[in-house]
């Protein structure tokens, strides 16, 4: 399948029944007057259009189809978590009833056949709905397959399993254009590339996270990726990768500006929570600065978020102990009030720009 043509389709299919809608409106206020002859060449080729992209893509063609999509997606994620929970509890419940030979067997049977069953769903699932699960559960074998033979045989647990559950997620999001595979392959290598840096730093890796900082690589790495590389041909893939980096890079500073202790900074506590309390409201606003540039509306909302998350984090530290409760809310929401009359102005200097394009 070609997954260009299937985000171009549903563009195209959107575009189209926006387009009968606006004419319709635009014959009913005397605008414009097709002929008989137009309006049913027009329709015959929309309609033309639609039934083929239907066919092959299986693509929502009007409100109500994109509404039902909608709740099969959400449907096909809590199914795809459950079903992988499901592989994982049956495993853990009758692990140890085989003998070693037959559970090697096992592993090695279930993360092939899950394997090789994802392809074969892919191949004839236009949807995506079922190759979700399939994949899911493919995702699941494998890794129990790393931890459980890791366990029998008494591997050292390393980090480097971190690569291998990373490159089987991401084959399987770029074979199949599944975001929920994208994301589990981002966590793996956001984990890997932390507990790198804490193994670097003379951490034990499993202690990655008492250093906030480590995650710092990775946020940035995740952020460049879809710089470096074009993934116009996959729905919503640049989106998540940019959303997971901001997330990798504010959440860190968010304990940092209140937990100066963790940071590797020779500095004191408070001097590191003040140079993160700048550096987060810095980030933040230049995360809905580029958003607002480059038409990312992730950066948007992520950047406004964490900010909206860092001066509430700050107005407690400061004033809740030395205010009253009425005055404390009544600032907040003035600030409030404030954010929202800067972003009117952000979205007017918007337009104007956009206008005069």
């Amino acid at each position: 399948m070609n997954e260009i043509s299937k985000t171009r389709a549903q563009q195209r299919a959107d575009h189209i029944r926006i387009f009968r809608e606006e004419l319709g409106r635009l014959e009913g206020e005397g605008v414009v007057a097709l002929s008989a002859e137009q309006r049913e060449a027009i329709a015959r080729h929309h309609d033309a259009l639609l039934a083929g992209y239907t066919q092959a893509f299986d693509i929502d063609r009007d409100q109500q189809a994109k509404q039902l999509s909608l709740g099969m997606r959400v449907a096909s994620f809590l199914g795809a978590l459950a079903l992988a929970a499901s592989v994982f509890f049956l495993f853990n419940q009758y692990w140890g009833l085989f003998p070693t030979a037959v559970q090697v067997v096992l592993l090695i049977v279930a993360s092939v056949v899950s394997l090789g069953a994802t392809f074969w769903v892919g191949q004839r699932d236009s949807s995506g709905y079922f190759t979700k699960l399939a994949a899911m559960v493919a995702l699941a074998c494998f890794v129990l397959n790393i931890a459980l033979l890791g366990g029998m045989f008494n591997i050292t647990p390393s980090d480097h399993a971190f690569v291998a559950w990373a490159a089987l997620a991401l084959l399987l999001a770029y074979t199949f254009d599944l975001r929920l595979l994208l994301a589990a392959g981002i966590l793996c290598i956001i984990s890997f590339v932390s507990t790198r840096l804490a193994s670097w730093s003379g951490m034990h890796w499993i202690d990655f996270a008492e250093r906030p900082e480590n995650f710092f690589p990775a946020g940035i790495l995740m952020l460049l990726l879809p710089v470096a590389f074009s993934h116009e041909r996959f729905t919503g893939f640049a989106s998540i990768y940019r959303v997971t980096g901001l997330l990798t890079l504010l959440l860190p500073i968010l304990v940092l500006s209140s937990w100066g202790s963790a940071s590797y900074l020779p500095f004191s506590d408070g001097v590191v929570e003040f140079l993160y309390q700048v550096l987060g409201f810095g980030l933040c606003a230049a995360a809905v600065w580029w958003g607002v540039r480059g038409e990312h509306p992730e950066a948007v909302n992520t950047g406004t978020m964490f900010f909206v998350i860092f001066l509430w984090a700050r107005f407690f530290d400061w004033w809740w102990q030395i205010m009253p409760r009425f005055v404390f809310f009544l600032i907040i929401a003035l600030t409030a009030i404030l954010f929202i009359l800067v972003m009117k102005r952000l979205r007017a200097g918007v337009r104007a720009v956009g206008g005069g394009k």
